[in-house]
């Protein structure tokens, strides 16, 4: 489907930022507006991370991964 285009050190850093960015939110380390838009924004990294595949690389045709 997708060309992963990230390697597994990008990938892991992913997953790592989107966990913690999820964890700041739900468990309520940053309340308010601050902690919603936590909640939002960390399944972007951890869901490009999981998948392995980032649009933004693929838009300007970047890759992390070696060939």
């Amino acid at each position: 489907m997708f060309k992963i285009n990230q390697a597994n050190w990008d990938r892991i850093g992913r997953v790592v930022i989107g966990v913690l960015l999820l964890y700041l939110g739900w468990a309520g380390v940053v309340p308010g507006g601050w902690g919603v838009f936590l909640k939002v924004i960390g399944f972007v990294p951890l869901l490009t991370g999981l998948v392995g595949f980032c649009p933004l690389y693929a838009l300007f045709k970047f890759n992390t991964k070696p060939a």
